[in-house]
């Protein structure tokens, strides 16, 4: 049976951890521009200097996903982008970077799909996890026993609004990193991410030793700086998308992208 790298995103977390700074997490989603275009992308942003990657499963009813994110997944989806191209996705990605790959997907269609077909199949592609921002914690039990066995982070995500006691709930059910959501809402660039984030951060971080990465709303390396005064790891997705959406083709989004993790990269060492 084949086991998935679960043990390479901790590692890689713990070894950025060493290097007293935050960890670059990257998100893109699979299928955008093109299954082919996608993966060149999350080549691209992880030359540039991203640490993890986490590779969207394009769903037509994304409930956390800003308009950036929702337009790239239509175009995905459009194109006819299925499981089987995520997989691949993570496949030739990590095999490409040794970088630990993650899929970030809503609970529909891994359910239909089959958990233990989903779950082998991720960690036979060299997958490090998933992260699963609706799936209920109590609802999680057959989703983290299959992932136990192959191998997988589980990922939750929590929110601001989320109070102690649950925030306990959520870390004590997960592996790999937890996800903090900085404000409630949807995903895309913001201004500031705030005071909100910090405070979640360090109440996350009394229930758990898990590493915690801060995203929605991150752009830039002044933001990518003030979150890594605080958190583990600085999520940024919406940013690297809307390069590619505004792009005039992929080689100018290709250095787009790969030029926007560099320059986060070196604000998550800023500290």
């Amino acid at each position: 049976m084949s086991t998935g790298n679960l043990q390479l995103l901790s590692d890689t977390l713990a070894k950025a951890k060493s290097e007293d700074r935050a960890a670059l997490v990257a998100y893109l989603p699979a299928g955008f521009p093109t299954v082919d275009g996608a993966i060149e992308a999350v080549k691209a942003v992880i030359e540039g200097g991203a640490d993890v990657v986490e590779i969207g499963l394009p769903h037509s009813d994304p409930v956390l996903d800003g308009a950036i994110i929702q337009t790239a997944d239509d175009i995905a989806l459009r194109g006819g982008v299925k499981i089987a191209d995520v997989i691949r996705t993570v496949r030739e990605a990590h095999e490409a970077t040794g970088a630990p790959v993650l899929v970030m997907t809503y609970w529909n269609p891994i359910d239909r799909y089959g958990v233990e077909r989903f779950t082998a199949e991720l960690a036979a592609a060299g997958g490090a996890g998933c992260i699963l921002p609706d799936l209920p914690v109590q609802e999680s039990a057959l989703w983290r026993e299959h992932a136990d066995k192959h191998g997988l982070a589980t990922v939750f995500v929590v929110a601001p609004s989320s109070k102690d006691a649950r925030l306990a709930t959520i870390t004590a059910a997960g592996s790999g990193f937890v996800y903090a959501a900085s404000l409630m809402g949807v995903t895309g660039t913001r201004e500031s991410v705030g005071n909100q984030a910090q405070d979640l951060v360090r109440r996350t971080r009394a229930t758990t030793e898990l590493p915690v990465c801060v995203g929605l709303g991150v752009s830039n390396a002044v933001q990518a700086k003030e979150v890594a005064g605080f958190a583990d790891g600085v999520i940024v997705g919406s940013a690297f998308v809307k390069l590619l959406l505004d792009a005039p083709d992929l080689p100018a989004g290709l250095d787009g992208v790969r030029a926007l993790a560099g320059e986060l990269a070196e604000g998550v060492r800023r500290r």
